[in-house]
């Protein structure tokens, strides 16, 4: 088994560590002043950080990069070519996008990515898949090893598995910050598709042998 731990701020923020031969890939950044938990989780195992991943330009998923990129001068940071714009704080949509403001809270950061990725590249053992809908740039994270899925916002596990399609009463922010409801139903569907092992989301819950779950939330939200 892939070696991921979780780490929470609030009780339902997530930032992921996956472990790589070379040290750890951190996934997310949590919400602002979180450096120094994610910090000090990661050297008490003794192993760096090497390269910090954005599922998506969301203030509580990069809310603390530009405090860790200037802790870790030396790690790479990744993001989605098309969320390295909302990051930037260009809010600017492409022709054949659907043509309304992207949703939710876009602060921007001071740092920029020293790679941007598209679907389907590689990130150590974890392959990128593109799932647009939350954001325009969103994307989910496979690792190759055991099918492990982190799914950033496409699916929450608070308050019950539901994808960003659909207002959950429970935990409603992840679709009410969700720019286009019908494309981020067809990434969850998508995401489904890759038969994940575990489901590692952005808020919520580890969930062990997802897919009876995800298969409900689509079946709600279509």
């Amino acid at each position: 088994m892939a070696g991921v731990s979780r780490i929470t701020r609030l009780g339902f923020v997530n930032a992921y560590l996956v472990t790589e031969d070379d040290g750890y890939t951190l996934v997310d950044t949590l919400i602002p002043r979180s450096a120094r938990k994610i910090l000090d989780t990661a050297a008490r195992t003794g192993r760096p950080i090497r390269r910090i991943v954005l599922t998506h330009a969301h203030g509580d998923h990069i809310g603390s990069l530009d405090a860790l990129a200037a802790a870790l001068p030396r790690a790479e940071v990744i993001i989605s070519a098309r969320d390295a714009r909302l990051l930037a704080r260009d809010r600017s949509l492409d022709p054949g996008e659907p043509q309304r403001p992207p949703r939710g809270f876009y602060p921007g950061a001071r740092t920029a990515p020293t790679r941007t990725v598209l679907d389907g590249e590689r990130i150590g053992s974890l392959q990128v898949i593109a799932a647009p809908g939350h954001t325009p740039g969103h994307v989910a994270l496979l690792d190759t090893r055991d099918r492990t899925l982190i799914c950033g916002d496409a699916y929450s596990t608070l308050g019950g598995v539901e994808t960003s399609a659909r207002v959950n009463p429970r935990f409603p922010f992840v679709a009410l910050a969700t720019w286009d409801r019908p494309m981020a139903l067809s990434s969850a569907r998508a995401l489904r598709a890759l038969e994940p092992s575990r489901l590692f989301a952005g808020h919520g819950s580890v969930v062990h042998e997802p897919l009876d779950a995800m298969d409900a939330a689509i079946a709600r939200a279509s």
